[in-house]
């Protein structure tokens, strides 16, 4: 099974990647999703220990855990040592469920591949990107994202140019839904002849 690790930076199209792989028949694993459930569930007594009242009824109150989080880099820290090992157990067991389910290519959509070295688990990596003036427009189109948030987020992400120069492939979503298909399309037939 060849493993792809899908990455890109915030309003880039990740998701919309994502799904078109899935819809081409590769297993798709989501590590936002993985994090969602994470805070509902094996995280939430870790996460209360490391950060008292982030939570509340069973999970994790992501707007109390940022505020206690944003802008310090240790406390960053240890919530990354919390959720990386679990997120990584849940990575490992979906991939051997793919596996053993037969799936000829396997997609991670990892949001921070290459900063925390996740390259080094997956056989190629997919950035998926868009010109800077459509990443922004996505992004301040979301609900109460504000351009500080939307800084912040981009300063602890690795620059656009940089991850695409790392990338083995790219799809760009700024040029719309039809030639990111095709991308994705063409990757998968790369990869076919591969094997």
């Amino acid at each position: 099974m060849i493993v792809l690790g899908l990455t890109g930076s915030i309003g880039m199209g990740k998701s919309t990647t994502a799904t078109m792989f899935a819809e081409a028949g590769a297993a798709v694993y989501d590590a936002d999703a993985a994090v969602h459930a994470l805070y509902r569930g094996a995280a939430v007594p870790l996460i209360e220990a490391a950060f008292p009242g982030t939570t509340r009824d069973g999970a994790v109150d992501r707007k109390a855990l940022s505020a206690k989080v944003m802008g310090d880099g240790a406390a960053m820290t240890r919530l990354e040592g919390i959720v990386h090992p679990l997120v990584r157990g849940s990575e490992t067991a979906f991939l051997d469920s793919a596996r053993a389910a037969g799936a000829r290519v396997a997609v991670l959509d990892i949001p921070l591949l290459f900063e925390t070295g996740g390259e080094a688990r997956v056989h190629a990596s997919v950035v998926v990107t868009a010109a800077p003036e459509v990443q922004r427009q996505r992004v301040l189109a979301r609900p109460n994202m504000t351009p500080e948030s939307f800084a912040a987020i981009l300063s602890r992400q690795m620059a656009d140019a940089d991850k695409r120069r790392r990338a083995h492939f790219l799809v760009d979503t700024g040029r719309g839904l039809e030639p990111a298909r095709r991308a994705v399309q063409g990757i998968l037939r790369a990869l076919s002849a591969c094997e």
